[in-house]
């Protein structure tokens, strides 16, 4: 180990941030930067403009020429700063990042981004090991679907977790405010094909009769049927209905009920939905004959900044300073990990684990964490989830229908 840090004691690193951006992956971005600032052994501290894309164009930022303050600006600031990229690397791509790395004398790389950008750093690992070129890289984990394996839970989830609790809250207010004129609201998540973020918007029910009373997620098979009879019956006992539903929900055929408004694929062949929530507010239109309508949150719930978790954003700084201490310690091909303390209060440190165990590999949720018939969360995912969304959504308190007699 000795000897491999001699010998990259005066070399650069580089920075990178990929896939879609959070409330707080800039975070993780000051976090290895400002470990990075404390060490002798890195000369240069550079920026890839635009992920791997930028870095193929020679687009490189000089990250140690930057205005007095900017990291503790950028701490609470959302989306990338770096700018980001959805960009699979070419057969040939390998090669020239190599060959570009060593001109610029670049030893070390941090690769910020989910399970895609995990499979960039894993190649590259692999591409530096052919080439016997001497690089540490590593990754360090976000994404708002909170898909990543070996990590108790993702940067980025706990605030877009929180901003989803709070916004189905917030929007059947209105619903409740005059049930009869739109009885069924469906609000569509993000996700890809897990559900975390889908059962996050139940982080803000305290009682079975609170929103949101359905859950359709991607680890069921969603059945027209079944779907229609819970609506009428929630209806005929509430008299409305809030259901929240991911993206990427497939019927019993394995076809997406967003396919009809797919609009192609990302550079992942990863298909760009959009109408699972059209589709399901026109069949309870036809079936049932009651008004509904939908809410999209978009890219508000990556990164909304005030529903910033303030545990979110802590854990996403850690995550970016071991990132660099693990590179200094000479490891390399690895994502950096949370893992849940619960004694004496929640906390989480930093582990590692290799990266060929996580590239293209989707964590759903367990089982545990939903009821028999998956369309509501247990106490398990509550236990699990809280946590990381910081202070609790507070309930709403209605008004008590005392009327008046006469």
């Amino acid at each position: 180990m000795s000897n491999i840090l001699q010998k990259t004691q005066s070399a650069n690193l580089i920075i990178g941030q990929s896939g879609g951006a959070t409330a707080v992956i800039n975070a993780s971005l000051v976090g290895a930067v400002e470990a990075a600032l404390k060490s002798q052994r890195i000369k240069g501290i550079y920026g890839m403009h635009h992920g791997i894309e930028g870095l193929l164009k020679e687009d490189i930022l000089d990250l140690r020429q930057q205005p007095e303050g900017i990291w503790q600006h950028l701490l609470h600031t959302p989306s990338a700063a770096l700018g980001s990229c959805r960009y699979k690397l070419k057969d040939e791509d390998p090669d020239r990042v190599i060959e570009i790395l060593r001109r610029y004398n670049i030893r070390y790389m941090l690769y910020i981004g989910g399970n895609d950008s995990a499979d960039t750093a894993h190649r590259l690992a692999q591409a530096a090991q052919d080439a016997q070129y001497e690089l540490f890289i590593i990754s360090v984990p976000k994404t708002i679907d909170n898909d990543l394996p070996y990590t108790d839970h993702c940067p980025g989830y706990g605030s877009a977790a929180r901003f989803l609790a709070q916004a189905v809250q917030d929007s059947t207010m209105n619903t409740r405010s005059i049930p009869w004129h739109y009885p069924v609201k469906v609000i569509e998540t993000m996700g890809r094909d897990a559900g975390w973020l889908t059962a996050s918007t139940a982080l803000g029910k305290h009682r079975p009769e609170d929103a949101p009373h359905i859950l359709l997620l991607p680890e069921k098979t969603f059945v027209e049927d079944e779907f229609l009879a819970q609506v009428a019956a929630i209806h005929k006992d509430l008299g409305f209905v809030i259901i929240a539903a991911a993206e990427t929900i497939r019927n019993e055929q394995g076809q997406a009920l967003g396919a009809l408004g797919q609009t192609g694929v990302d550079a992942f062949h990863h298909p760009l939905l959009s109408g699972a929530a059209q589709y399901l507010v026109d069949l309870v239109n036809t079936k049932l004959g009651l008004r509904a309508r939908f809410d999209k949150p978009g890219d508000l719930q990556r990164m909304a900044s005030t529903s910033t978790s303030v545990t979110d954003r802590d854990e996403a700084y850690l995550v970016g300073e071991h990132g660099v201490q693990a590179l200094l310690a000479g490891e390399s091909d690895k994502m950096v990990t949370l893992v849940r303390q619960a004694e004496p209060a929640y906390h989480c440190t930093a582990g590692l684990i290799d990266l060929a165990l996580v590239a293209n590999v989707q964590r759903l949720l367990p089982d545990n964490y939903l009821t028999t018939d998956k369309t509501m969360v247990t106490q398990a995912f509550y236990d699990y989830a809280l946590p990381l969304i910081g202070e609790p959504v507070i309930p709403y308190m209605p008004l008590e229908l005392t009327r008046i007699k006469r």
